[in-house]
């Protein structure tokens, strides 16, 4: 199975260390295709690459996807848009969004029923909430 993970980069990359450890997680279910976005050391200003290269890549990794993961926590508009995509070429979607106060998840991802949403606390949360995913 080919896993296109999605999270946040040029929106922020505090949460780096945990897409390093979902990463991780989805290992065990397939070739994950982004592991990149789990890489402490992308910084926010995104990678060396004109922004035509990464979206062209970015698009052929979905296309190849099997299922995509996306962390929405923190906001993107490039998860945002990925996901959209990911959507009109009919894959199965997962979005895990950590609870965490003063954030709310966008309501264009929350309230569409095609995406599976899944609120988590912390990886122990995460683990679980993969696992009953992937095992559908």
């Amino acid at each position: 199975m080919k896993i296109y993970f999605a999270g946040s980069i040029r929106g922020g990359r505090d949460d780096a260390p945990l897409y390093f450890k979902i990463i991780e997680e989805l290992k065990q279910y397939g070739e994950v295709l982004t592991e990149h976005i789990g890489d402490s050391a992308l910084s926010g200003m995104g990678e060396e690459r004109t922004s035509k290269d990464i979206f062209d890549r970015d698009m052929q990794w979905v296309k190849a996807s099997d299922v995509v993961v996306a962390e929405v926590t923190q906001p993107s508009l490039g998860v945002g848009y990925e996901i959209g995509q990911a959507e009109a070429m009919g894959k199965r979607i997962l979005a895990l969004y950590r609870e965490t106060e003063g954030k709310r998840l966008s309501a264009m991802i929350g309230g569409n029923g095609y995406v599976t949403v899944q609120a988590y606390c912390d990886i122990d949360d995460a683990r679980k909430v993969l696992g009953d995913f992937f095992t559908k």
